[in-house]
This record gives structure tokens, sequence and C-alpha cells, in this order.
């Protein structure tokens, strides 16, 4: 890939990546979808916007969230 990738770019602009979403995701489609970059960073986007914007980050970010979620520090914002 030769585009130079920035946080917030058009996701439609990184092309070619494989865009993945989460088997738990609802049937309309309103889920996140995470793409590997060639450089091992992430590309996140949102599933109703697929043209919107993406937001990238670097492994070791994706990897502090992952644990984060795993060990439940997050639970907090789906509690009803």
């Amino acid at each position: 890939m030769d585009l130079d990738v920035y946080n917030g770019m058009a996701a439609t602009h990184l092309r070619d990546v494989a865009w993945q979403k989460s088997r738990h995701s609802n049937s309309q489609g309103s889920c996140v979808e995470f793409a590997r970059l060639p450089d091992g960073g992430v590309a996140v986007r949102n599933s109703r916007f697929p043209d919107g914007p993406a937001l990238v980050y670097t492994r070791a970010e994706i990897e502090a969230m992952l644990l984060g979620i795993k060990d439940g520090e997050f639970d907090h914002l789906i509690a009803g």
C-alpha cells in the first residue's frame, strides 16, 4: 500500500485491507469493523458508514484495549 495512512482518513482509501466484524454483531450491520494494516497497525470503522473515517491505532493501543475488554474494564458502558 503506497498510501499514507493517517487517523481520520476515509476508510474507502484503505483498499488493500480486509475489514472484519465480530460474529456477535447484529443483522442490521450496526457494528465496529477492524482491519489490519501492512505496518501492523489497526484501522477501525463504523459498519453503518463504511465510506466514513477510519480511526488508526498502533498494535500496542489495540492490545491494551483488548486486554481491558477481556478484564471487564468497560463493562459499565453496557450495563443497564
